[in-house]
């Protein structure tokens, strides 16, 4: 019979994301994949405020459960997103996500793929096109 696999809390590290491919301050934590047949990757990521990921295409599409913060993601619109959300890109769409400007994001993010290196990475996100989000908050100030 076989045990549960455990990853007690900080045997996995925590890295900083390049800022060749990520704006401002994104840390990655326990990044894992799971065995086959499994496909499935998994990792915590933190924005700091201002922070974001590239445009970029995961192939069999990504799950992001927010934990924390506030935050927002495009794929075709610019979308808030919450603690307490569940988001999800399809697969072969182009993407992007990240923090606010005055706030932090945590996310668990799911994806499939036997090669880390699947997801796509594009160009970064510009300025102008993440300032989008903004005028969602200034929609619903109290929120």
């Amino acid at each position: 019979m076989e045990k549960v696999k455990i990853h007690k809390a900080g045997s996995l590290p925590t890295n900083q994301a390049t800022e060749i491919s990520f704006t401002g301050e994104v840390l990655i934590s326990n990044y894992f994949e799971c065995e086959n047949p499994s496909k499935l990757i998994v990792a915590s990521v933190t924005f700091k405020p201002g922070s974001r990921t590239p445009w970029k295409i995961n192939p069999f599409g990504q799950t992001l459960i927010i934990i924390n913060g506030i935050g927002w993601a495009q794929c075709e619109d610019v979308v808030e997103i919450r603690s307490g959300h569940i988001v999800q890109f399809p697969e072969g769409k182009k993407h992007w996500d990240g923090a606010t400007f005055n706030h932090t994001l945590s996310y668990i993010a799911l994806h499939e793929s036997k090669n880390a290196n699947a997801v796509q990475f594009l160009e970064k996100v510009p300025n102008e096109e993440y300032s989008k989000g903004q005028t969602l908050l200034n929609q619903n100030p109290n929120e």
